[in-house]
């Protein structure tokens, strides 16, 4: 019995006749005709160089759009907004060259800040705060944006290629290019200082060269090897290699990729007329070379040249080992002598955290015993100094050698596994001391306080005492292993008392500890955070002939590995919740945004165009459901898969929604914090799938109707296109932190869980008019004056100059109760003023807040008002 296919005009009688329907790009939907080699069935060469000049001239107009609506008002906000405060400070500590650590491989950040250094930007400015303002200070904060926002434009032509070189028509092309360019997140993003624009048109680069490269492989043997089939592999490798250095994102775009390298092995396995095995191995070295070499290569250099700019120290190597801080300028350590004897003085590290040095200082605990503080201290100090001494004084010839001093005469004894010391801080002349008290922060069980003890002069107590126990498995050398030997010992301090071992975890002290890191004796520590080494060593018998050791360099491979997983470490830390994070679940279908910023009545708020998002959504919903019947008849025996269109509706368009899968359901793996611009990647592969589905209804699908009433299909394009440009103007103001009033926003907040507060806007756009002074202005009024020749009218440089005040003729005090939601009467709008009476009603049922405000009656010298004219 013959089955019939929805997917085309085509019949499959039981005999295997077939009848040939007309389709674009010549495909023939035969049986008959299904390539002999590994040549794909139904494939068309779709070289995106050839394309037609009218096709090219689309492409500029799409550009040019998209260019006006990325680069409008790029100047607004004139001051930090969101993470801007991070990638902005970034490319300040570039320029300065001071070391930092951040979870993100360099690649954005380092083009952000060159494209600040272009500007002018000297690396002064701290980006510290959002709201802070960059055009009193002079920031050229307009040419960091250009970046992101010309990479963003960039999306545009790259879709539109992309769609093209997956076989659609140049309309629905035009149409994934202009979904890109009014789809309002991707729109905001990638015009403030931030990475996903960049993160964007590298992933879409990619998708691009893999689509073209892939087009290349499908038509089979003749194209293999060839210089298109070449360069589009080799530029697949450079865009994967681009987009993991902008964020680990990019991982999901390689394993993409990588398993769809993985399909076309195998499907040239399966060639044995064509495909010996030794082409099948330069098949296989070639896409190792380009896919893995090429990219790694990338990924190598772009931190090859971090580790240039960043020479000095700065806030973030306290993340990093000591031998990786001594590559740093300032940094580097002399050679110190090898074996610890009694009474070196030594500063010691703590070996798992990076916390910094054992350290205590003249500060009091607040609780607890009260006594002095032991911290964790991460810069070089004198009160990191500790002298080593043995429990019992030296002997002299008049008995016990009394003083700290007792041990810097006679022959040295270095210190050995087993030995019981005791640590005396020079400083303060205090011992490390431990008891069996709970510490004032990890008040745990199996935590005791740790402290400094005594006074000059004080011989101590058994508290003070500590057994040297060497971690033979961690120290370097044989010599180490049998005796502390600076830098090279890890070791533990056991409390002969209690049993503890000397304790510290990322663990911040309150402000009293001046936010240090807490130490503590832990009785059930976890091993590595409770292994300690010497890292400085001084005493008087240890002359310039002793022994000396320093830090291993570890060399770029050294430093690139460490700090690869401190990335690791850091990143999957970010575990605390944030005001504006969400979760996977509610990406697809836009149910939260985020606050980027607000001023003057003005908000920027990352939302997207819903229409955008909830079709390229159900597009990704048309093609699983697609999979799972297609599946189902297949297992029942229908012949679907000898359809050529139904094969390459299935192997386009899921190459794309599995472009989409890689890039979303990792998420659900990942317990760190997550923001809505996490699921742009996965968008852009969702939009792409959109087109495609849309493709096929209008132009390969005979069963629809609609391949042969072209007309109709552009029509859809039109109205699609336009309703998606109506939604984005709605939504522009939250984008670009236009005025809006709280009527318009109150009628776009579709769902309620988006939460930008329309209460910020004014009720009408006159209220603008009243508006703070602008940035310029402020910049005039805060100029410093100079003095003159003779003095006079100098002031104080330190302190801020204030205007002249202007004389008030009266000031007047009222009290207006306004609400906030009215629940009585839903229509209403939030701050209505109330009466008397309303007020009491209220009592007793709700909470009143006190807001304070100063309105101004400008008058001339005449006494009459002077009213304001528009802003």
């Amino acid at each position: 019995m013959a089955q019939k296919s929805s997917l085309s005009q085509d019949q499959y009688s039981a005999t295997g006749s077939t009848r040939e329907a007309k389709i674009p790009n010549g495909i023939a939907n035969s049986v008959k005709n299904k390539p002999r080699d590994y040549t794909s069935d139904g494939v068309a060469d779709n070289d995106i160089f050839m394309l037609p000049a009218s096709d090219f001239q689309l492409l500029g107009l799409l550009t040019a759009i998209a260019a006006l609506v990325r680069l409008f008002r790029i100047y607004q906000p004139s001051s930090v907004v969101f993470d801007e405060v991070h990638f902005g400070g970034f490319a300040s500590k570039y320029i300065k060259g001071r070391f930092f650590m951040d979870v993100h491989p360099p690649l954005a950040k380092l083009l952000l800040t060159l494209a600040g250094w272009l500007a002018g930007f000297d690396g002064n400015f701290d980006f510290k705060d959002i709201g802070k303002d960059y055009v009193e200070p002079g920031v050229p904060y307009v040419a960091m944006r250009l970046l992101p926002a010309l990479m963003g434009v960039m999306t545009i032509p790259t879709i539109f290629l992309t769609l093209k070189a997956t076989g659609c028509r140049t309309m629905t092309a035009a149409m994934g290019a202009g979904l890109i360019i009014f789809e309002n997140g991707l729109l905001t993003q990638s015009r403030l200082i931030l990475l996903d624009s960049p993160l964007i048109i590298f992933t879409a680069f990619t998708a691009l060269a893999w689509t073209c490269f892939t087009n290349q492989h499908e038509q089979g043997p003749e194209k293999a090897f060839d210089a298109s089939w070449w360069f589009w592999l080799v530029a697949t490798g450079l865009g994967l290699g681009a987009t993991v250095s902008v964020k680990w994102v990019g991982l999901f775009t390689i394993a993409w990729v990588g398993s769809l390298t993985l399909v076309q092995l195998w499907v040239l396995l399966g060639d044995t007329t064509t495909v010996t095995p030794r082409r099948l191995l330069k098949h296989f070295l070639a896409r190792l070379f380009c896919l893995v070499v090429i990219p790694l290569t990338f990924y190598l250099g772009l931190f090859a040249i971090h580790f240039i700019c960043l020479v000095n120290p700065g806030d973030g190597d306290g993340f990093m080992s000591s031998e990786f801080q001594a590559t740093l300028n300032s940094k580097a350590m002399q050679d110190v002598p090898a074996d610890v004897v009694l009474g070196s003085r030594v500063s010691i590290r703590h070996h798992n955290t990076h916390g910094g040095y054992l350290h205590s200082h003249n500060h009091m605990y607040p609780t607890g015993s009260k006594q002095q503080q032991i911290t964790l201290y991460p810069h070089k100090d004198e009160n990191n100094v500790w002298l080593l001494e043995n429990q019992t004084q030296p002997e002299g010839l008049d008995g016990p050698i009394k003083g700290s001093k007792a041990w810097d005469t006679g022959e040295p004894i270095p210190v050995r596994d087993k030995t019981v010391l005791r640590l005396l801080h020079t400083v303060t002349d205090r011992r490390l001391h431990s008891h069996d008290v709970r510490p004032p922060v990890s008040e745990a069980d199996w935590q005791n306080e740790a402290s400094a003890y005594g006074y000059e002069g004080f011989e101590g107590d058994a508290n003070d005492y500590f057994r040297v126990e060497i971690i033979k498995s961690l120290s370097d050398g044989t010599a180490a292993k049998d005796r502390v030997r600076t830098i090279e010992t890890k070791f533990r301090l056991i409390h002969i008392m209690t049993g503890c071992a000397l304790f510290s975890h990322k663990v911040k002290l309150p402000d009293w500890g001046f936010e240090q890191q807490e130490v503590t004796c832990a009785k059930q520590g976890t091993l590595p955070n409770s292994i300690w080494y010497v890292e400085q060593n001084e005493h008087p018998l240890l002359g310039a002939d002793a022994e000396k050791v320093n830090y291993k360099n570890p060399g770029f491979l050294g430093k690139f590995w460490e700090l690869q997983k401190v990335m690791w470490t850091t990143n999957a830390g970010l575990v605390e919740s944030h005001a504006w994070d969400s979760r996977p679940p509610s990406w697809p279908v836009l149910r939260r945004g985020i606050n980027f910023w607000g001023k003057d009545r003005r908000q920027i708020y990352l939302i997207g165009n819903p229409i955008i998002w909830w079709s390229s959504t159900a597009a990704v919903g048309i093609y699983i459901v697609f999979k799972v019947l297609s599946v189902l008849r297949w297992q029942r025996g229908f012949k679907d898969y000898e359809n050529t269109n139904f094969k390459r509706f299935d192997y386009e368009i899921g190459t794309s929604v599995l472009g989409w899968a890689f890039h979303y359901f990792p998420f659900f793996l990942m317990q760190r914090q997550l923001f809505l611009h996490h699921y742009f990647p996965a968008l852009y592969f969702a939009i792409i799938a959109l087109c495609q589905v849309y493709d096929f209804a209008t132009n390969r699908i005979a069963a629809l109707g609609l391949r042969d009433r072209p007309a109709i299909g552009r029509s859809g394009i039109a109205i699609f296109l336009a309703i998606s440009i109506v939604t984005f103007t709605l939504y522009a103001p939250l984008s670009y932190g236009n005025r809006w009033t709280q009527s318009a926003c109150n009628k776009v907040k579709i769902l309620n869980t988006w939460d930008f507060d329309c209460s910020v806007f004014p009720k009408e756009m006159s209220q603008y008019s009243v508006s703070a002074p602008s940035a310029a202005n402020a910049a005039q009024t805060a100029a410093p004056v100079a003095p003159g020749p003779s003095g006079q009218g100098s002031q104080d440089l330190n302190v801020t100059p204030q205007p002249a005040e202007e004389p008030f003729v009266s000031r007047s005090e009222k009290v207006e109760y306004r609400d906030q939601d009215d629940m009585l009467n839903p229509k209403s709008t939030a701050g209505n003023i109330l009466n008397e009476e309303q007020v009491k009603a209220l009592e007793g049922k709700v909470s009143f807040e006190t807001r304070y405000e100063t309105r101004t009656r400008v008058i001339d010298a005449d006494g009459k008002e002077v009213k304001d004219g528009p802003a």
